[in-house]
């Protein structure tokens, strides 16, 4: 594995631990916001109905990825597992398109980039073998 890697997995799974772990210990502060985005899934298997629940186990899901991504364990499975959880976070949480004050729609379109700018780091990290080849970038 090079020094690259070894930097680099951890630094892209800090966010995914520490939000994770946020949002478990406190669901409340975010299930407002995902209240719509849980409502819409809820008739999928494995979706908790309350959406307590689901930012609890979204966030779960997020932090124990994110510890075996940061370890160089399963990675490219734990970073696709991270991109799935961060799909709906993004749209739930960062819906700048909807603000009304200029400030609040800079700070959300901010967010909303910057988690667009994980989901590719993500992608890029799921589909890297340990040589550094991308199977899905080099068909």
């Amino acid at each position: 594995m090079t020094v690259v890697r070894i930097c680099a997995r951890p630094l892209l799974a800090s966010m995914f631990i520490a939000g994770g772990a946020d949002a478990v210990r406190r669901p409340e502060r975010l299930a407002p916001a995902a209240r719509p985005v849980v409502d819409a899934l809820s008739d999928l298997p494995g979706v908790p109905s309350r959406t307590v629940n689901a930012v609890r186990l979204n966030g779960g899901v997020q932090a124990a990825s994110g510890l075996m991504l940061a370890a160089g364990k399963l990675p490219r499975l734990s970073a696709a597992v991270l991109a799935c959880t961060l799909l709906p976070v993004t749209w739930a949480g960062h819906r700048f398109w909807e603000a009304e004050d200029e400030g609040e729609r800079a700070q959300q379109r901010i967010h909303f980039l910057k988690n667009l700018s994980m989901l590719g780091g993500l992608l890029m990290a799921a589909a890297a073998n340990e040589d550094g080849h991308h199977h899905l970038l080099h068909r």
